[in-house]
């Protein structure tokens, strides 16, 4: 399945270059569960995202990952997006703080069996120049479900 997302991450960058500013590694980390249970918050995993242009503080983005999950299971997803960047000084390098929403499909064992399913979730990201901290925070959905909170390191790679 991770092949599959990458493949079609890479067929969509093509058609973006005229806009097309940042590349990123994404390195999944830590989980942190709300709820008793015995469940992995060490969520190994890595992927890519793809910053577009940004325009009036509006980052457009897609990104896929595959990491490890709460259940220490593989799980993928592939994902478009947008983020509202708000900067800290007049350095574009500078201190930033962004917040955004993620649409994505998404696979995993637990959920409809790997089958593909849509979602969305709103993020934040705080960074400084080329890395940045991710962070998710996943409300319980479901009876079997406990929210938790998700972070991710992102560390860029290219510029265009």
């Amino acid at each position: 399945m991770i092949t599959r997302i990458l493949i079609i991450l890479i067929l969509l960058i093509p058609f973006s270059t005229a806009t097309a500013d940042e590349l990123h590694l994404i390195v999944s980390g830590k989980a942190i569960h709300y709820g008793s249970g015995n469940y992995n918050e060490n969520n190994k995993g890595f992927g890519f995202e793809y910053d577009f242009k940004e325009r009036n503080n509006w980052i457009p983005l897609i990104t896929a990952v595959s990491f490890l999950d709460s259940n220490s299971q593989t799980s993928n997803y592939l994902g478009a997006g947008s983020k509202r960047r708000f900067r800290f000084s007049n350095d574009p390098k500078g201190f930033h703080f962004d917040a955004g929403i993620l649409a994505f499909v998404m696979t995993r064992q637990d959920y409809k069996n790997n089958d593909p399913f849509v979602a969305a979730l709103p993020f934040v990201s705080f960074g400084y120049d080329w890395l940045a901290i991710n962070i998710t925070y996943v409300p319980k959905i479901q009876p079997k479900m406990v929210a938790f909170t998700y972070f991710q390191a992102s560390i860029r790679l290219f510029e265009f």
